[in-house]
């Protein structure tokens, strides 16, 4: 790359860095403030008595658990019958129902928040679909992810309590008051920018060469925003943010990676207001921002090189990149989506180098916690938190302490099993699809396109994902068969909930407890040696889980 172009992107980063900065303050309070007033606005208080809630009333966190269980089986249920009866709703452009696997692994999809597709969207749903199924989730997803987020605070905050809030009105106040209006201006300014925002179906035109094309159009603003906004990332094309209907233009590319960023990184200010110690706040932030920084940087690294044989004889590494994006355009951008939950791409990470593929797969295994998803991150990264005053408390030779609350045998239990839980997923589904023959011969026929070390690689990345709830893909990998869509759903299904479980019943028991005093010998968790301890724990973790699938998939093609 010539020297006009690293300063480009290094500009581009500067400018991104200094925004998220800007935003960090008011969007943290925002937010604390939302789930700490004791008013409410005139609508949540119909949708209470529309559901039969009473806002003041909180809940254990098995109540709590349940809410988010039954709400999320609703969902499902309801995506699922849209993508079924499809063929006889209203602005479905005459598209048929979409068959019975492939709508279980979508509604499962974007009611996890994962938004994985495997399917090309403008060819398989119609406007109805997009929208009251689609976008909906796009919204209540990510209000579940950050009611979630904010219980396990409330569980360092509160003091000898039975209870951590009320879901009901989590949910309703995250979607009301903090996803719709941001949603709101932000579809503005992609509109401003050129996103399209029609329902006008299907347009033929002549091209050039005398042929025709069918040209999609569709309400696209309305979701990108918040596709990006609640960390989802389906896109309403199949090339997501790599279509010029979806992402026009330089700062258009910017704005969504400013929307997809903006609520985690501003979360842990909020957990900080919260618990009355913005320093806390500002310690977890600080880890989000070094692995984050570091990996977007090696990412960019690695990609600029164009290591192997191909790119080599090319002279660089821009399959799969939009030239007007280039690479560190492109780096940005796909680094942003893995290390949250995102999910969407404006380059085809299957196209990157072997080494370069092999960081947005790292983002995800590391759990989506630098920043990670709208709550998600924040409550991953606080369950490593008490996992490192654990660690801590060992070297010292005292019992571990977190924001004045012991972690003992039921915490450390809890965290541990959390952390667990992916890596059985990710690890488990890629063994199973080539472990068992019939399915192995599946994904080996049809599936893979490019068979070898990197098709293993296609299915460890699928299944990362998957678990993780992330939504991209190495797009080499043809994921519509029974298998995958079955499994993957699954994974979907289990990387959501079940840590979701673990951190409710983690926020239960630490809210239980009454704060214990500091003392000389409490380890003090704002300083930056432990966010040294903090950002260690998590690497490791992520290594030496980790470190021997990638042997075998993305370490062994890129160092042949």
């Amino acid at each position: 790359m010539d020297g006009a172009t690293v300063l480009f992107g290094v500009l581009q980063a500067a400018t991104l860095v200094l925004i998220l900065a800007l935003l960090y303050r008011p969007l943290g309070d925002y937010i604390a403030r939302i789930y700490t007033s004791a008013k409410d606005l005139a609508l949540e208080r119909g949708t209470y008595r529309l559901i039969g809630v009473d806002p003041r009333s909180e809940q254990s966190w098995q109540a709590y658990a349940r809410g988010v269980l039954l709400f999320s089986l609703l969902g499902v249920l309801f995506v699922y019958a849209l993508q079924r009866l499809q063929a006889v709703l209203p602005y479905s452009l005459g598209l048929p129902a979409v068959p019975e696997g492939l709508s279980f692994n979508t509604a499962v999809s974007f009611v996890t928040n994962t938004n994985w597709q495997s399917y090309s969207p403008e060819l398989t749903l119609g406007y109805s679909v997009q929208l009251t199924g689609l976008a909906v989730q796009n919204f209540v997803s990510a209000a579940v992810g950050i009611a979630v987020a904010i219980a396990l605070v409330r569980g360092f905050a509160y003091r000898r309590s039975g209870t951590i809030g009320n879901f009901w009105v989590d949910l309703v106040r995250g979607s009301f008051r903090l996803l719709l209006p941001l949603a709101v201006v932000g579809a503005i300014a992609l509109i401003a920018g050129g996103v399209i925002q029609n329902v006008n179906g299907f347009t033929d035109v002549s091209t050039i060469s005398g042929g025709s094309q069918s040209i999609p159009g569709g309400p696209v603003a309305s979701q990108e925003a918040i596709k990006m906004l609640g960390t989802n990332g389906g896109g309403f094309f199949n090339a997501n943010s790599a279509h010029p209907f979806e992402n026009p233009s330089g700062w258009t590319n910017l704005l969504q990676i400013v929307l997809m960023l903006a609520i985690p990184v501003a979360m842990p200010r909020a957990f900080g207001r919260m618990i009355g110690d913005n320093r806390q706040g500002s310690a977890i932030l600080a880890v989000m921002a070094t692995l984050a920084v570091t990996s977007i940087a090696l990412l960019s690294w690695v990609e600029s090189q164009g290591w192997g044989a191909a790119p080599q004889l090319a002279g660089g590494a821009m399959e799969g990149k939009e030239v007007r994006d280039g690479i560190l355009g492109s780096t940005l951008f796909g680094g942003a989506s893995t290390l949250t939950s995102t999910g969407a791409v404006n380059s085809m990470h299957d196209s990157y180098t072997a080494l370069g593929g092999m960081f947005p797969m790292l983002n995800m295994m590391l759990g989506e916690v630098a920043p990670g998803g709208t709550g998600t991150g924040l409550y991953g990264m606080l369950v490593l938190a008490v996992i490192a005053v654990f660690v801590g408390g060992l070297l010292i030779g005292r019992t571990p302490e977190y924001l004045g609350k012991r972690v003992g045998p039921r915490e450390i239990k809890l965290a541990s099993l959390y952390i667990l839980v992916t890596p059985v997923l990710v690890l488990l589904g890629t063994a199973l699809s080539f472990a068992i023959p019939g399915v192995r011969s599946d994904v080996e026929s049809v599936s893979i396109w490019n068979p070898g070390v990197h098709g293993l690689s296609e299915v460890l990345y699928a299944f990362t994902s998957a678990a993780n709830n992330n939504g991209s893909a190495f797009a080499g990998l043809t994921a519509n068969t029974p298998w995958l869509n079955t499994a993957l759903g699954v994974a979907m299904l289990f990387g959501r909930f079940i840590p979701i479980v673990l951190a409710l019943a983690l926020a239960g028991s630490l809210a239980a407890q009454d704060r214990v005093p500091s003392t000389a010998g409490t380890l003090p968790t704002y300083r930056p040696q432990f966010v040294g301890l903090l950002v260690g724990v998590t690497l490791i973790l992520t290594a030496l889980t980790y470190f021997p699938v990638l042997t075998l998939g993305p370490l062994a093609e890129g160092l042949v």
